[in-house]
């Protein structure tokens, strides 16, 4: 059984042939070449979490592949397995595929995704569903392999409020969010924020320092719903990085793509991920455009002259655009559920 969510997750580490976690047993792999994998079960306790430590320490970066669960040692694990979508059921035996796993929220979320019922209210732009209430503390996290940090991603509250006043008036973060002013000024946003149930901020931190803001919104209710047909469970983001050191290629990778990714676990409904940067925001756009983003058109606002951009759950998981991939070249996926391999094809 999963481990509880409050707990830290389990760290795996691929070396060679197998898969090490402190203070356990190794557990042994095959690789076969071509992206496919054969993967023996974690032998002893807490096997559900190894099993999952196991699998993000194999698709978290690098080329696409398949793990196939080899061993009648796996049967304990399987009914699990299987009825979260984690293990897939093939010719070959049971696979575990990057882009099923990593839409399951056991290693990453800290509570369950709510199966919140959807019942519509009228809204600024035409009806949209009723919220979930918002959720406080930590509400994700993940180790992030290049930079070996774990990200988190928390409810912002008032206590934050002099690092946001920080953030917001510094001068590069300025020019683009457009909210500097004084203390009570931010207090007041805040509050403001924090009594809308259309938006939810948050602060996201690199082993426990702060780093950023990011200020989540459901589209329909957004100005944003006003531009485009939106969905019902689309959402929106706005972004500042107040950490001087903490923006690059390195660091962009790892956040904006974890933030996607909570965006989709938090709310299985979320089927698009939009945007509405500054169209004159060069550097932001090529971010969002290597970050997997399609640019629809220009439109103005009041304030701004905006890029509407937009990310598709199913392209997000598809292409593995959490991780650090090396290209297909056009090439159709190995491991997708049309392309399956059956056993003539598999050794």
């Amino acid at each position: 059984m999963p481990r509880d969510l409050t707990e830290q997750p389990l760290l795996a580490r691929r070396i060679g042939e197998r898969i090490e976690i402190a203070g356990y047993e190794p557990q042994r792999l095959r690789d076969l070449g071509g992206g496919r994998i054969e993967l023996s079960a974690p032998p002893g306790e807490d096997a559900f979490a190894r099993a999952l430590a196991a699998f993000e320490a194999l698709t978290t970066q690098g080329p696409e592949v398949a793990i196939r669960l080899k061993g009648a040692d796996w049967a304990p694990l399987l009914p699990e397995l299987m009825h979260k979508g984690i293990a897939l059921a093939t010719e070959i035996g049971p696979l575990v595929l990057p882009a099923a796993f990593w839409q399951v929220t056991d290693r990453w979320l800290t509570r369950s995704a709510p199966a919140y019922p959807t019942l519509w209210t009228q809204g600024p732009h035409g009806r949209h569903p009723i919220r979930p209430p918002r959720s406080e503390g930590v509400l994700y996290r993940r180790h992030i392999t290049w930079l070996d940090q774990w990200l988190t991603l928390r409810a912002l509250d008032i206590s934050d409020l002099e690092t946001f006043h920080r953030w917001q008036n510094d001068p590069r973060v300025a020019e683009f969010f457009e909210e500097a002013g004084t203390l009570d000024e931010h207090r007041d946003y805040i509050a403001r924020l924090l009594a809308d149930p259309h938006m939810l901020p948050l602060i996201g931190a690199l082993d426990g320092r702060d780093f950023g803001y990011f200020e989540l919104y459901w589209c329909r209710e957004n100005r944003l719903g006003a531009q485009y047909d939106a969905a019902a469970w689309d959402r929106g983001w706005h972004v500042l990085i107040g950490e001087e050191d903490i923006r690059g290629a390195d660091y962009v990778t790892a956040w904006m793509p974890s933030l996607m990714h909570y965006m989709f676990l938090a709310e299985p409904r979320t089927q698009t991920v939009m945007g509405e940067p500054k169209a004159s925001h060069a550097r932001q756009l090529a971010n969002l455009s290597r970050g997997g983003f399609a640019h629809l058109r220009q439109f103005d606002f009041s304030h701004k002259r905006a890029s509407l951009v937009a990310l598709e759950r199913q392209h997000f998981f598809e292409a593995r655009l959490w991780a650090r991939p090396e290209t297909g070249g056009g090439a159709p996926l190995c491991f997708a559920p049309a392309r399956l391999p059956s056993t003539g094809d598999w050794t």
